[in-house]
C-alpha cells in the first residue's frame, strides 16, 4: 500500500475475493432486515439455492459470497451497489474502493438482475439511494486522494533537512491519566494535587519508567480527543506532519478511509473573523476541486459521517485564545453558522461538532490543563537519550558534512555529552540540531588554529639553522617547501583529535551556548565575509567562543533581527509576515538560517509567506539581547519581564508561546563577561555612554536577582534561581542564595543534570559554612548523581522517594566519600534492601564527620540493618542513626543492645514495636571532655514478648554499663512474665527509671510489682496506675537519679487501681521491711472509711512517713472527724487537706521530729464542702485539743451558711491554739459577713478580719489579748440598715487602727450614718471609702468631719475615674488638717459650703482642689469668702484654663478680693495662694504658665500698690520688650523687693536682660537674682557686676556671656546661694571663680552640675583647682557637682580636704563622675563627719560591691538621710545584701533610686524596705528584676504606709507578680502609682489589671 492502486486496473470480482473475510463480518453483524433486503436483491437461481428461513446470518453472509465468486461482472456490481448503500458500519476505504470498481449501473439493468418481490419494501429505493449517495462519495474520495497528495507533498518539503529518519515507532511517550472531571474551583495546585500528581514543567521529559511508543499510543484513538505533550522543539509539528504521511501511505493507527485534516494553531491565530467549519476546512485547509456541489456534497458526507475524519490540531500553546472548558456534551453547534475559532476547536474537542470525529492535539505541558476536561488520552513526549543524541551527532556529521569531516562526529559527540548546557539542550530533537551546528563551527575554528599554529611552528623552525643529524624519515619536505596536506591526512588528524592537544573551549553557560550559536550562523554568511574570512579574529572574554569581529561586523543587523524578537516577544509573536520584515533583515536571516520560512493562508484563504526563528529560545535570546543593549526597553518592562517560573503550573497563570527563558538570558547577560558583546550591540543605536549605561542595567539585573535570593520561594523557583544564579557567573549572588537558607529544598519535581550542576554553582559558593539538599520525591537519573559530586560543601543531604533503590544507593555510595562536610544523610522512604545497604555501609565507614544517618521507612531487614550497625558504632561524631519501619525483628534490637556493652558511644536504643527503631550516640568531643557523660537508655516499646525473648534481652541488659531510662512499655504481660522481670530487673544496672506502662491488669499483677521496693533497694519509687483510660496502665519504677523529690524519700503510688480496704492486707506484706517509706499515694481507689482507718492502723510501721495521699476514696464526714481527732492527738501529724466533705481531695501530712518541746504549726484545710452547723461543731471541739501546738484552720471556698458561722463563733474562744481562720470564697452574702465580724465581739485575741464576697477573707488571732484591729469589709453592697448593723459590731470590738469600707457602693446616706459616728469609733490611722457612690453632698459630709472630728488630720475625695475617699486620723490631734478634693465637678454652693467649714476648722491649713471644673468667677469668691485663723491656709487650685492671660485676670482678681493673701503663684496651670490675716502681699509668681508681655499691664497695677511685696518671679515665660519694659517699670516702686527671678524659657533679645540689669542698679533691696538661660551682653554684664556685692544668691545656670568683659563673680562678697550648671567656663572665668569661692566663706549652697569647664574624657587640673578653692566653705549645707567626671585625685581631694570641714552639709550629689570602689570607699568614710547629711545622690558612677559593704557602716551613722540614689551603678548580689543590712537602720528614709544598679537579686533591698516607715519612692527599674523581688515588695508594702510611688518598669515582671501586687494596693491608700512598662505582661493583661487598679500602669509616659 505503499503506491497508490489505479481503480481502473481492478475488477469487482478480484476486489470481492481480495476483501471476502472483512465482508463476511460486515455482512454477519447486520441486522436481518437487511439480509433480508439482500437476498431479494440477489438473482432468483441464487436465491432458490439458500434457505432463508433457517439460517443465521453468518450462514446468508456465507452463502451470497460463495455465489458472487462465480456470478457475472454485472451481478457482482450490482450486488455491490446495493451492499454499500444498504450495510452498515463499514469502513470508509473499503466503501470507497468497492464503489469504485462496482461503477454506475443505469436503471435497466439494474430492474433486469435486481428480482423485485410483490412486497414493497420499507427501505428507500436503490435508485434513490445511488443518486444521492454516489455523487458524495466520488466527491469524498477525490478530497481524500487530494490531502494524500498534500501530505506527501508536505512530508517531502519537511523532510529534505532532516539528518535523521522520523519513525513512530522509535518516538517515546509517556502516557499519563487523563483528568476529565477534576477541575477546581480555585486557580492555584492544591496539595492534593502536588502529592497524587506533580505537574510536569517545561523541563521535565515525562516519566521513563512507564513508556510507549507513539505508534503504540495511537492505536485505538479513533473517535476520541488524544493530547500529545511536548515541549517547544521536541517535534510535535514534524511528528504531526510524519503522521499524515503514514496515513497518506495507508500506514500509521489512522485508516486511510478517513479525512485527515491537519491544521496548525500558529496559522488559526491569523484568522480574525468568525468562520463556518466548512470555511476552515476548505478555505484555510485545502480547497476542492469541484466547486460548491463538491464543497457540499463534501461537508453532507462529512455531516453524515463524522467518524471518518481525523483533526490533528498542531501547536496549541501557540493559540492566542484558550477553548472553552466543557467536561460535557453540550448542545450541538451548527456547522455552517460563523464562529469564532477557539468555539469550533472547542466544539471538536466537546462533541458538540462532528461527534465521533477523532482529533489530536499537541501542546506544551503547562497548557494541558485546558484540555482536562475534554481529553480521553494525554500522552508526554520524551526526550532523546545519551545514546540517542550520540547517534544524532554522528549522523549529523556523517550527513551534514563532507567525506573530509566525517572523523568530527566522535569527537562532538563527546565534547556535547560532556558539557551539561548542550547535553540539556540535545535532549529536544530541535535543539540538539542547533547544538551540531555550534560544535561544527567550534571544531571547525579548533582545526583552523591547531592549522594555523602549526604553520608558524614550521615557520620558525625553518629560520633555526639545521641541525645536524641522521635525517628524518620520507615525506619531510625540502627546505622552504611546503607540504601539502592531502584528504586523508585531514581525515587522519580528525580520527586521532581526542589523542592531541584541543583549543576547543566548550561555553560555561546556556548565555555563552547561544552566543556561540549566534556567531555559527553568522559565518554562514560567506557573502558578507569576503576577506575578512583571513582576517585574525579576537576571541571574546565572555566565552571564548564568539568572536568580537564577528559581533561589529553584524552589530546593525543583530539589532535589527533582536528588535523583531522583542517585538514579537511583546505581542506573543512567533510567525512575522514578510512585508513585516526590513528586507535586509529578511535576506540576512535567511542568508544565515536564523529564520525559516512558513507557509500559512491569511484570512482571506490565499496562501502568504512567513517567517519564524528556527527555535524559540533564539528568539528569546535575542529579545533579551534588545533588552540589555537598547534603552527602548525601559527599566519597567524589564522588570515586568523578569520572574522566576514555576514548575507547578496553575489555571491562573498568563499563556505564552514562549519556553520562558527570557530571564535566563537576561541574567546571562548581566555578566561582566557579556559587557564588551553588549557594547558592540548597543553602539548601533549611536548614543553615548554606552559602556556605563549597559553596566547600569546588568547592575538592575542583578539587584533583581540579589531581592529574589531573600524571598521563600517553592523547590521549583529555587531552582529556577539556582539556574539563574549560575548564568550570571556572580559568585556573591550564590552565596547570598545559600546563606539566606539553611537548606535548599527539591521536592516533587523532575530533575535533570544541568538542574544539578546549577545547584552546584551556588552550593560550592557557600564555603566551609555548607548547606543541606533535600531531595524529596524527585525523579532523576543516575547521571544526576555524577553531577551532584560536584557539590563540594553539602553538610545535610536526603533523599525521600521510592524511586531511590539498591541501584540508586549504590551510584550514591560511590560519590559519598566526596562530600568533606556531610554532616546528615537521609535516604528515607525509598526501596532500599540489604542488597544496598552494603554497599551503603562501605561508603558510610569513610564518612568520619557524619552526625545524623536516617534509613527509615526501607526493606533492609534484620541483616541490613546489622550491616549498617557495624559501620555506624565506628564512626567518631555520630549522633543518631534510624532504621524505623524496614521489616525488622527483636533479633535486630537484641543485636543492637549486644553492641552497647562492647561500644560505649551508644546513647540509646529505642524501638517501638518494628516501626520505630532509632540508636542514637555520643559525639566523641563528650566522652573525651571531663564533662559527666550522659548514661545510656533503652526503650523498647510496644513489643510482643515471650518468656524466651524477655529472658535472652534481659541477659543482654545486664551486660550493658549502667542505662539511665530502661522502657519496657507497650504490651501486657502476665503473672508469670512480670515474675520473671522482677527477678532479672536487679541484675540490671539503671540510674534513673524503668517504664513498663501497660505491663500488668490486676491488683494480682500489681502486688507483685510492688515487691520490688523490698526485692530492689535501690528502688526509690514506685507508681502504678491501672485505671487509666483511654491511656495504658501506666507503670514507672524510678530510681535515685530519675527521682525529683527530695533525698531519703520513698514513695509508693498505687493511685488509680480499684483497691478495696480489703486489698490493704497482700500490699502490706508485699512491702515487707519496708518501713522507710515516706510517701504513700492510695488515691482515687474504693478504700472508704474502713480502708482510712486500716491506713492509720498502720502508721506505727512506718515511722518515716511523711505523705499519704488518700483522695477520691469514698470517705465521708465519719472519717473526716476521725482525722481530726488523729490530727490533735498525733505529734508528727501536721496537716490535713480535705475537699468535698471528704469524697474528694484527702492528703496527710507528718513531720519526723517527735520532740514534744517543740511548737508545731498545724493545719486543717477543707474546701468544696457543704459545711452544716453540728459538722462544723465537732471539728472544732476535736481540734480544740491541739494543745501548744498553732492551728490554722482554713474553711476557704466552702458554703458557710449563717447558721454554721453562728456555730463557728460559739467554739472560736474555746480554740485558744488556733492562729488563723480562713474563709476565703466562703463568704457570699452579706448576712453572712455581717455575721463572721461579729467575731470582733467575740473574741478579744483577733487582730484583723477581712471580708468580701468570693475573695480572700482571713481572721487573725494572737494568744494574747489584741490592743488593735484591722477591719476589712469590702466589695458588698452596705444601705443605711446594713451600716448601722456594722457600726454598732464596730463600737462593741476593740480599737481599730484600720477600717476599709471601700467598694461597698455606699450612698451618701450610709456615709452619713458613718461619719456621725466616726467619733466615737475611735480609729487610729485611716478609713477607707474609696469606690463608692458618693456625690458631692457626700463629699461635702466626709469633708465636714475635719470639723467634728478631732482626730481626722486629712480628708481626700475623688469622684472621678479613681473614686478615692480617704480619711486620715491621727492619734495625738491638734495637728494641721489638709483636704485634698480631685476631679469631682464641684459647683459654687459646694465651694460655699466648704470655705464654711475652713472658716469653722482653724486647724485646717491646708486645701487641694484639683480639676474640679472650677470657673474663675467661682475660684474668686472662695478665695474671698476663706476666712483664716493665726495659722493660716495655703490653697492650691488646678485648672486646665489658668494660663495666660486668665490667669493673670484671676490673680489680679484675687488680689483686689482678698487682703488676707499673703503669696500668690501661678505654675503650669495651677493656684497656689498662701492666706495669713493682716499680713500683706509679699510675693507673686506667674511660672511657666504661658504668660507674655501683653499680659502684665492689669497686674503692674496692683503691683504699684504692694509696697510690702519682697519676690516676684516670672520665670519661663514670654515677656519680650513689652513685658521687660512693664516689669522694670514697677520695680524701682518696690523697696522691700529683695528676690527677683526671670528664668528664660527661650532665646531672648539681648535689650531684655540689659533693661533688667538697668532696672537692677535702681532696685537696691534685691538680694536673690534668678537669671537662668539668658544671654548676657557686655553691657548687662557691668550693671549686673554691679549689684554682686549686695547679692545673697545668684543662679545664672545655662547663661552665657563674653570673655572679654564678662561677670567679676569676686564681688559677690556676701554670697550665701551660687548656681552655675551647664555654664561654659573658660580658663579666666575659671580662675575667677575659684577666686570667688575662696574669698566668700558665707556660701551654703554651691550648684555646680556639668559647668563646660571640668567636663570632658578625663579629670582636668581645672576640677581640682575649683575643689581646691571649696576648702573655706565651712558652712556649706548643700554641694551638687554632677558631670564632673572626678575620678581618684578629685575624689581624695574631696573625700581628705573638704568634708572634714563641711559639717552642716545636708545634701550632695556628685552622679555622673568616674567613682569606683576604691574611690567610693573613701568618700562613704570620710561623710561619715556629715552628721546632718539628708539627701545623698551617687548615680551612674563605678560603684561596686565594696562600697556597698562600706555603707553598710557607714549609712546606719547618718541617722538624718532621706534621699538615697544610687541608680546607674555596678553593684552586685553582694552588693545588694550589704545595701539591705545599711536600709534596715536608715529609718528617715524617704525616696531609695536604685535604677539599673547591675543585679536582678534585689529581694533583700526589698524586704529590708520595711523598717523603713516613712518611705514614699522606690526606684528598682531596668534591673531585669523578676516575680520575686515583687513578692517581697508586696509582703513589704502594707508596713509603708506613706508610700507613694513604685518604679519597676523594664524588669521581668509577670501577671503573676502584678497580681501579688493588685491584692495588696488596697492596704497602701496612699500609693498614687507604680511603673510597670516594659515587663513581661502582654498588652491584653495588662489592660485588664489596671482596670481593676488604675494605679497600675504598663504606659511608657507613667501617665
Amino acid at each position: 500500500m505503499d503506491e497508490e492502486v489505479d481503480p481502473g486496473e481492478e475488477n469487482v470480482n478480484s476486489v470481492l475475493a481480495q476483501e471476502s473475510s472483512e465482508l463476511f463480518q460486515i455482512l454477519s453483524s447486520q441486522s436481518s432486515a437487511v439480509i433480508k433486503d439482500l437476498l431479494q436483491r440477489m438473482p432468483s437461481r441464487a436465491c432458490e439455492s439458500v434457505d432463508a428461513t433457517g439460517s443465521t446470518a453468518a450462514e446468508l453472509a456465507k452463502a451470497m459470497l460463495e455465489y458472487l465468486t462465480v456470478a457475472s461482472n454485472a451481478e457482482c456490481c450490482s450486488f455491490v451497489q446495493s451492499m454499500c448503500i444498504l450495510c452498515e458500519n463499514m469502513p470508509m476505504r473499503l466503501e470507497s474502493r468497492l464503489m469504485s470498481v462496482a461503477g454506475y449501473a443505469d436503471h435497466e439493468n439494474s430492474t433486469s438482475i435486481h428480482s423485485v418481490t410483490k412486497e414493497e419494501s420499507s427501505w428507500p429505493h436503490p435508485e434513490e439511494q445511488q443518486l444521492m449517495k454516489r455523487p458524495r462519495i466520488d466527491h469524498w474520495g477525490e478530497y481524500i486522494a487530494a490531502v494524500v497528495h498534500l501530505m506527501r507533498r508536505r512530508w517531502q518539503r519537511l523532510s529534505e533537512g532532516l539528518v535523521k529518519e522520523v519513525h513512530l515507532e522509535t518516538v517515546w511517550i509517556s502516557p499519563r491519566p487523563a483528568n476529565r472531571g477534576r477541575d477546581r474551583p480555585d486557580q492555584t495546585p492544591g496539595q492534593a494535587d502536588r502529592v497524587s500528581r506533580t505537574p510536569e514543567p517545561d523541563g521535565d521529559f515525562g516519566s521513563p519508567e512507564s513508556r510507549v511508543t507513539l505508534d503504540s499510543f495511537l492505536q485505538g484513538c479513533a473517535g476520541k480527543v488524544t493530547v500529545v505533550v511536548g515541549l517547544a522543539g521536541s517535534g510535535k509539528t514534524l511528528l504531526t506532519s510524519c503522521l499524515g504521511q503514514q496515513w497518506a501511505h495507508g500506514l500509521g493507527p489512522i485508516p486511510l478511509s478517513y479525512l485527515f485534516v491537519l491544521l496548525e494553531f500558529r496559522q488559526l491565530n491569523l484568522l480574525s473573523g468568525p468562520l463556518s467549519l466548512s470555511e476552515l476546512l476548505f478555505r484555510h485547509y485545502l480547497p476542492p476541486n469541484g466547486g460548491d456541489d463538491a464543497k457540499r456534497a463534501i461537508v453532507d458526507y462529512l455531516l453524515s459521517n463524522p467518524e471518518q475524519s481525523c483533526w490533528v490540531l498542531d501547536g496549541y500553546d501557540e493559540f492566542h485564545d484558550r477553548v472553552s472548558r466543557q467536561e460535557a456534551q453540550g448542545e450541538p453547534l451548527s456547522p455552517e453558522n460563523p464562529l469564532p475559532v477557539a468555539d469550533l476547536v472547542s466544539g471538536l474537542l466537546s462533541r458538540q461538532l462532528l461527534p465521533g470525529c477523532t482529533v489530536l492535539i499537541t501542546c506544551r505541558t503547562r497548557d494541558v490543563m485546558d484540555l482536562d476536561a475534554t481529553s480521553d488520552k494525554v500522552g508526554q513526549l520524551l526526550g532523546w537519550d545519551c545514546p540517542d543524541i550520540k547517534d544524532f551527532v554522528e549522523n549529523f556529521f556523517g550527513v551534514k558534512g563532507d567525506s573530509a569531516n566525517k572523523g568530527l562526529g566522535q569527537k562532538a559527540a563527546d565534547l556535547l555529552l560532556s558539557n551539561q548546557h548542550l547535553l540539556a539542550m540535545s535532549y529536544l530533537p530541535a535543539l540538539c540540531n542547533i547544538c551540531c551546528i555550534c560544535l561544527k563551527h567550534l571544531l571547525q575554528e579548533d582545526n583552523e588554529q591547531s592549522r594555523e599554529e602549526e604553520e608558524e611552528r614550521g615557520r620558525e623552525t625553518r629560520r633555526k639553522p639545521p641541525e645536524k643529524g641522521p635525517k628524518a624519515g620520507g615525506g619531510v619536505p625540502a627546505a622552504g617547501g611546503r607540504r601539502r596536506r592531502g584528504k586523508n591526512e585531514e581525515d587522519m588528524d580528525w580520527t586521532n583529535s581526542r589523542a592531541q592537544p584541543s583549543h576547543t573551549q566548550i561555553p560555561s553557560t546556556l548565555t555563552q551556548v547561544y552566543f556561540t550559536v549566534l556567531d555559527a550562523f553568522l559565518s554562514r554568511d560567506h557573502e558578507k565575509q569576503g576577506i575578512h574570512d583571513k582576517a585574525k579574529a579576537t576571541k571574546h572574554p565572555l566565552s571564548s567562543v564568539c568572536k568580537q569581529t564577528t559581533l561589529s561586523r553584524y552589530q546593525s543587523e543583530i539589532c535589527e533581527l533582536a528588535e523583531l524578537a522583542w517585538r514579537g516577544l511583546e505581542e506573543s509573536k512567533i510567525l512575522f509576515l514578510k512585508e513585516n520584515i526590513p528586507d535586509n533583515v529578511l535576506e540576512f536571516s535567511i542568508r544565515t538560517g536564523l529564520l525559516s520560512q512558513v507557509e500559512l493562508r491569511l484570512d482571506d484563504g490565499f496562501p502568504a509567506k512567513a517567517y519564524c526563528f528556527i527555535h524559540l529560545t533564539i528568539q528569546e535570546f535575542l529579545a533579551a539581547v534588545r533588552i540589555m543593549s537598547s534603552d527602548d526597553v525601559t527599566d519597567s518592562q524589564l522588570k515586568k519581564r523578569f520572574s522566576l517560573k514555576t514548575r507547578w503550573m496553575t489555571k491562573s497563570d498568563h499563556r505564552t508561546v514562549f519556553t520562558d527563558s527570557l530571564h535566563l538570558y537576561v541574567c546571562g547577560l548581566a555578566s561582566e563577561q557579556c559587557t564588551p558583546a553588549l557594547v558592540q550591540f548597543a553602539r548601533a543605536s549611536g548614543r553615548a555612554g554606552l559602556q556605563s549605561w549597559v553596566q547600569k542595567r546588568q547592575a538592575l539585573v542583578l539587584k533583581l536577582l540579589k531581592s529574589l535570593c531573600h524571598n521563600n520561594l517553592t523547590g521549583p523557583k529555587i531552582l529556577e534561581l539556582c539556574h539563574c544564579v549560575q548564568e550570571s557567573q556572580d559568585q556573591q549572588l550564590a552565596k547570598e542564595t545559600v546563606g539566606a537558607r539553611s537548606a535548599l529544598e527539591l521536592r516533587n519535581i523532575r530533575l535533570l543534570p544541568k538542574d544539578i550542576d546549577a545547584v552546584a554553582f551556588v552550593v560550592n559558593s557557600v564555603g566551609d559554612n555548607g548547606i543541606g539538599l533535600d531531595f524529596r520525591a524527585c525523579s532523576m537519573e543516575l547521571e544526576c548523581l555524577d553531577v551532584l559530586q560536584r557539590c563540594r560543601y553539602i553538610h545535610h543531604l536526603s533523599f525521600r522517594s521510592r524511586k531511590y533503590d539498591d541501584k540508586f544507593a549504590e551510584k550514591l555510595s560511590s560519590i559519598l566519600s566526596d562530600f568533606p562536610l556531610l554532616r546528615k544523610l537521609e535516604f528515607c522512604g525509598a526501596s532500599l534492601t540489604a542488597t544496598g545497604a552494603a554497599s551503603l555501609a562501605s561508603a558510610l565507614e569513610k564518612c568520619l564527620h557524619l552526625t545524623d544517618v536516617n534509613l527509615s521507612d526501607n526493606s533492609l531487614k534484620d541483616d541490613g540493618i546489622k550491616l549498617i550497625a557495624d559501620v555506624v558504632t565506628k564512626l567518631p561524631r555520630l549522633e543518631s542513626v534510624m532504621f524505623s519501619r524496614n521489616n525488622s525483628s527483636l533479633q535486630a534490637v537484641d543485636y543492637l543492645i549486644g553492641k552497647m556493652s562492647s561500644h560505649v558511644n551508644i546513647q540509646s536504643v529505642h524501638a517501638d514495636g518494628m516501626k520505630e527503631f532509632t540508636i542514637t550516640f555520643h559525639q566523641s568531643s563528650d566522652m573525651e571532655c571531663h564533662k559527666k557523660k550522659t548514661q545510656p537508655t533503652v526503650s523498647l516499646v510496644n513489643q510482643k514478648w515471650t518468656k524466651p525473648e524477655i529472658q535472652k534481652v534481659g541477659k543482654s541488659l545486664a551486660r550493658c554499663p549502667a542505662l539511665s531510662v530502661l522502657d519496657l512499655s507497650g504490651d501486657q504481660w502476665d503473672e508469670d512474665i512480670l515474675e520473671t522481670l522482677t527477678q532479672l530487673l536487679p541484675k540490671v544496672n539503671v540510674t534513673n527509671k524503668i517504664l513498663l506502662n501497660g505491663s500488668c491488669s490486676s491488683v494480682e499483677d500489681l502486688v507483685v510489682l510492688t515487691a520490688l521496693l523490698s526485692h530492689c533497694p535501690a528502688v526509690v519509687e514506685l507508681h502504678i496506675r491501672l485505671q487509666s483510660d483511654p491511656d495504658p496502665v501506666q507503670v514507672s519504677v524510678v530510681y535515685p537519679g530519675g527521682s525529683k523529690k527530695p533525698a531519703n524519700t520513698k514513695a509508693l503510688c498505687l493511685s488509680f487501681c480499684g483497691l478495696l480496704h480489703n486489698d490493704l492486707e497482700p500490699v502490706w506484706r508485699s512491702l515487707r521491711t519496708s518501713c522507710d517509706l515516706t510517701v504513700l499515694d492510695l488515691s482515687s481507689n474504693s478504700l472508704g472509711n474502713k480502708g482510712l482507718k486500716k491506713v492509720l492502723d498502720v502508721l506505727p510501721r512506718l515511722s518515716n512517713i511523711q505523705e499519704i495521699n488518700v483522695s477520691n476514696n469514698g470517705i465521708s464526714m465519719e472519717g473526716v472527724a476521725t482525722l481530726a481527732s488523729a490530727l490533735s492527738s498525733s505529734n508528727n501529724f501536721t496537716e490535713i487537706n480535705i475537699s468535698k466533705e471528704g469524697r474528694g481531695r484527702v492528703i496527710l501530712k507528718f513531720c519526723s521530729d517527735r520532740r514534744d518541746d517543740k511548737q508545731q504549726l498545724k493545719m486543717f484545710r477543707m474546701s468544696d464542702s457543704s459545711l452544716l452547723p453540728s459538722d462544723v461543731n465537732i471539728l472544732c471541739r476535736k481540734l480544740a485539743n491541739c494543745g501548744s501546738s498553732h492551728l490554722k484552720l482554713d474553711l476557704s471556698h466552702n458554703a458557710l451558711k449563717v447558721e454554721t458561722i453562728k456555730s463557728l463563733l460559739r467554739v472560736l474562744p474555746k480554740m485558744v491554739s488556733l492562729q488563723t481562720l480562713n474563709v476565703s470564697n466562703s463568704i457570699v452574702s452579706l448576712p453572712e459577713a455581717l455575721t463572721m465580724v461579729d467575731c470582733l465581739t467575740v473574741s478579744q485575741c483577733i487582730t484583723s478580719v477581712e471580708l468580701r464576697p468570693q475573695g480572700e477573707c482571713f481572721i487573725h488571732f494572737d494568744r494574747a489579748r489584741a490592743e488593735q484591729a484591722k477591719c476589712r469589709f469590702t466589695h458588698f453592697s452596705l444601705n443605711g440598715d446594713d451600716m448601722e448593723r456594722l457600726i454598732e459590731v464596730l463600737l462593741q470590738g476593740p480599737q481599730l487602727s484600720v477600717l476599709d469600707l471601700s467598694s461597698n457602693q455606699l450612698t451618701d446616706d450610709g456615709v452619713k450614718c458613718l461619719m456621725d459616728s466616726l467619733p466615737k469609733l475611735k480609729i487610729t490611722s485611716f478609713v477607707s471609702l474609696s469606690n463608692s457612690t458618693l456625690t458631692q453632698q457626700g463629699l461635702l459630709d466626709v469633708a465636714n468631719t475635719l470639723c467634728t472630728c478631732d482626730d481626722v488630720s486629712a480628708v481626700e475625695v475623688s469622684l472621678g475615674v479613681e473614686r478615692k475617699c480617704l480619711i486620715w486620723f491621727s492619734q495625738h490631734g491638734g495637728w494641721e488638717k489638709s483636704l485634698s478634693v480631685r476631679e469631682s465637678g464641684l459647683e459654687q454652693e459646694h465651694l460655699v459650703r466648704l470655705s464654711e467649714i475652713v472658716s469653722h476648722c482653724p486647724t485646717l491649713t491646708k486645701l487641694q482642689f484639683r480639676n474640679n471644673s472650677l470657673q474663675p468667677e467661682w475660684t474668686e469668691d472662695f478665695v474671698k469668702g476663706l476666712n483664716v485663723g493665726e495659722r493660716g491656709c495655703h490653697v492650691s487650685i488646678e485648672e486646665s484654663w489658668m494660663r495666660g492671660e486668665k490667669a493673670v485676670g484671676l490673680v489680679c482678681r484675687c488680689l483686689q478680693l482678698s487682703s488676707n493673701i499673703h503669696t500668690i503663684r501661678v505654675h503650669s496651670s495651677t493656684l497656689h495662694v498662701s492666706l495669713m490675716k493682716s499680713s500683706g502681699l509679699t510675693s507673686v509668681s506667674l511660672v511657666d504658665c504661658a504668660l507674655e508681655g501683653r499680659h502684665l499691664s492689669p497686674l503692674t497695677d496692683i503691683i504699684h500698690k504692694c509696697p510690702l511685696l519682697t519676690e516676684l518671679d516670672f520665670s519661663h515665660s514670654s515677656l519680650g520688650t513689652e513685658g521687660t519694659r512693664s516689669l522694670c517699670s514697677v520695680l524701682p516702686s518696690l523697696p522691700k523687693l529683695t528676690s527677683l527671678s526671670v528664668v528664660s524659657k527661650q532665646m531672648c533679645s539681648v535689650s531684655v536682660v540689659e533693661e533688667l540689669s538697668e532696672a537692677l542698679l535702681r532696685s537696691a533691696a534685691v538680694q536673690r537674682l534668678n537669671l537662668s538661660g539668658h544671654v548676657i551682653s557686655d553691657t548687662a554684664a557691668r550693671n549686673i557686676t554691679a549689684v554682686f556685692p549686695r547679692l545673697r544668691a545668684l543662679n545664672l545656670s545655662h547663661c552665657s556671656w563674653s570673655a572679654a568683659e564678662g561677670l567679676q563673680l569676686g564681688r559677690c562678697v556676701h554670697l550665701e546661694e551660687l548656681c552655675l550648671d551647664s555654664v561654659h567656663l573658660d580658663e579666666k572665668s575659671r580662675e575667677c571663680l575659684a577666686e570667688t569661692l575662696r574669698n566668700i566663706r558665707s556660701i551654703r549652697s554651691l550648684k555646680l552640675n556639668k559647668i563646660a569647664a571640668v567636663v570632658g574624657s578625663s579629670e582636668t587640673s581645672g576640677a581640682l583647682d575649683l575643689l581646691a578653692s571649696m576648702e573655706g566653705l565651712t558652712r556649706l549645707e548643700e554641694i551638687e557637682l554632677d558631670g564632673w567626671r572626678m575620678s581618684d585625685r578629685g575624689v581624695e581631694q574631696l573625700s581628705s580636704r573638704l568634708l572634714p570641714c563641711w559639717t552642716e552639709l545636708r545634701k550632695i550629689r556628685l552622679a555622673e563622675n568616674l567613682i569606683d570602689d576604691q574611690s567610693g570607699d573613701r568618700l562613704l568614710e570620710a561623710l561619715i563627719g556629715c552628721s546632718h547629711l539628708q539627701e545623698l545622690y551617687l548615680g551612674s558612677n563605678r560603684i561596686g560591691d565594696l562600697t556597698a559593704a562600706r555603707m553598710t557602716l557607714v549609712l546606719p551613722l547618718l541617722t538624718h538621710i532621706t534621699v538615697l540614689d544610687i541608680s546607674l551603678n555596678v553593684i552586685g548580689s553582694e552588693g545588694s545584701v550589704s545595701l539591705s543590712k545599711a536600709i534596715l537602720c536608715m529609718k528617715n528614709l524617704t525616696k531609695i533610686h536604685l535604677t539599673s544598679v547591675g543585679t536582678p537579686e534585689l529581694c533583700p533591698v526589698a524586704a529590708s524596705l520595711r523598717h523603713c516607715p516613712l518611705l514614699q519612692e522606690v526606684s528598682l527599674g531596668w534591673n531585669n528584676c523578676g516575680d520575686d523581688v515583687v513578692l517581697e515588695l508586696a509582703r513589704v508594702l502594707p508596713f509603708c504606709l506613706k508610700m507613694t510611688r513604685i518604679d519597676l518598669e523594664s524588669n521581668c515582671v509577670t501577671v503573676s507578680g502584678v497580681e501579688a501586687l493588685l491584692r495588696v494596693l488596697q492596704s497602701c491608700p496612699a500609693l498614687q502609682i507604680i511603673r510597670l512598662w516594659r515587663n513581661k505582661v502582654s498588652p491584653s493583661e495588662a489592660h485588664m489589671l489596671s482596670l481593676k487598679d488604675k494605679r497600675l500602669n504598663f504606659s511608657s509616659t507613667g501617665c
